[in-house]
């Protein structure tokens, strides 16, 4: 038996569908790839946006037409905010949600046995208990993602993710390490902390942090660096600055959300932090950490956003010293706050003001680049992108292409920075 999964959306679905997988495997099943003819398909869906939601209905129609007779399977986030939608494409045969997912093969088995349709999509916005996944490998050889954490309590006013996930729930801390552990002991040397609302970890268990969970997989010998992935701005209290000053092997770099450099458009988006004092944050990182890597998401054309809200932002992105700015059109996402809020944006104008801020990301990332060009680096290379040449990362998250007759896929080398070329895969000298 065969079976081939696609996933859409964050990190979290990412670890969930290597997490499924593994039972098949286990259970003696094949893992194929997505444009082939497999027995079942499992689409792990995203709803973070509107747009996300059309891509997971087009890898749901996908699979049906790969083959009439598999099994089609759907869980996430979409599926769990639009189960109805879902029964309503004709060869669907089992929908989830975002728990229970580890039900996945009994389930598939199931419908392929009996070819009937399966919906266990159930409220989620009170659940209290962590669905305990794990994992002994991952895609990746060199790099693995761990989830620690579930849900979240922002209900920031254009996201409907809260009701896709419910509330925050904590993954047990010797449950991480110990997978942590099994990664290292098979050969991976960069662990990365994800979860929904991954500064929250520990807020529903007794006398555990985020801080702790990270010192605590700072212990373990084989693991070289530890990622965080993105995190919220409350998150860089002084004494967590302190503590993370501590643990050598952290990454310094952080994606930490920003939505809009505007004060008054945060506070209709909900967003709990002003644009002050996130700036103040990213200041004391950057003292903190020199060489940090700063990374954030922002959205353009929230409603209400004026002209002059705007230009705020503007001055704001160019003000602080980003990486890399990862820019959204705001879509309207049925359900939540902002999809009501009066003075809706026109598409054109989203569309102007995002190419704004893109062309303002692109000269940033060039300029903290080459801020470290003669500095040499260790870099953890992860793949041979083409014939010869090997694609790693420095602790701040600087690509860096090198072309080596040795093959260095797991390696960490130190590299010479000597030219702003190495961070393009185009421009290495074949």
């Amino acid at each position: 038996m065969k079976i081939a999964f696609h996933t859409l959306g964050c990190k979290v679905n990412q670890y969930e569908t290597e997490a499924i997988s593994q039972i098949f495997v286990n259970n003696g099943w094949e893992i194929g790839d997505f444009s082939e003819i497999c027995d079942a398909y499992l689409i792990n869906t995203c709803s973070v946006t509107s747009l996300s939601d059309r891509k997971s209905r087009q890898m749901i129609r996908r699979a049906i037409s790969l083959n009439e007779n598999a099994v089609v399977a759907v869980c996430g986030c979409y599926a769990q905010t639009a189960p109805e939608e879902i029964e309503k494409i004709e060869g669907v045969n089992v929908i989830i949600g975002t728990k229970d997912k580890l039900k996945a093969y009994e389930l598939i088995n199931e419908a392929y046995n009996n070819k009937k349709i399966i919906n266990i999509v159930s409220d989620i916005r009170h659940e209290k208990n962590y669905e305990d996944m794990e994992i002994t490998c991952f895609e990746s050889k060199t790099r693995a993602i761990i989830k620690a954490q579930d849900g979240c309590n922002n209900f920031c006013s254009y996201c409907i993710i809260p009701y896709a996930r419910g509330p925050v729930r904590s993954r047990p801390l010797e449950s991480v390490y110990e997978e942590a552990k099994r990664l290292a002991d098979r050969g991976f040397f960069e662990i990365v902390l994800s979860g929904i609302h991954i500064c929250l970890y520990g807020r529903d268990l007794k006398d555990v942090s985020l801080i702790d969970l990270i010192k605590k997989i700072h212990q373990i010998d084989g693991i070289k660096r530890i990622r965080l992935s993105s995190i919220e701005p409350n998150a860089f209290t002084d004494e967590f600055i302190e503590e993370i000053k501590k643990l050598p092997k952290l990454c310094h770099h952080f994606h930490i959300s920003l939505q809009s450099g505007c004060t008054e458009t945060l506070k209709r988006m909900n967003r709990k932090y002003t644009a002050e004092f996130y700036k103040e944050t990213v200041d004391k990182l950057v003292c903190a950490f020199p060489d940090t890597a700063i990374t954030t998401d922002l959205i353009t054309g929230f409603p209400g956003e004026t002209e002059e809200e705007f230009a705020k932002t503007v001055e704001f992105v160019k003000s602080v010293p980003f990486y890399q700015i990862h820019t959204f059109k705001y879509s309207v996402r049925k359900g939540t706050k902002a999809a009501d809020m009066p003075n809706q944006v026109p598409p054109q104008k989203k569309e102007e003001r995002s190419r704004e801020i893109i062309a303002i990301s692109a000269k940033k990332e060039k300029e903290f680049q080459n801020k470290f060009i003669g500095e040499t680096f260790d870099v953890l290379f992860e793949k041979e992108v083409s014939k010869n040449v090997y694609l790693g990362h420095t602790m701040n998250y600087l690509p860096v292409y090198l072309k080596s007759e040795e093959n260095l896929e797991g390696k960490i080398k130190g590299v010479l920075i000597s030219d702003g070329e190495i961070f393009t895969h185009k421009n290495v000298n074949r």
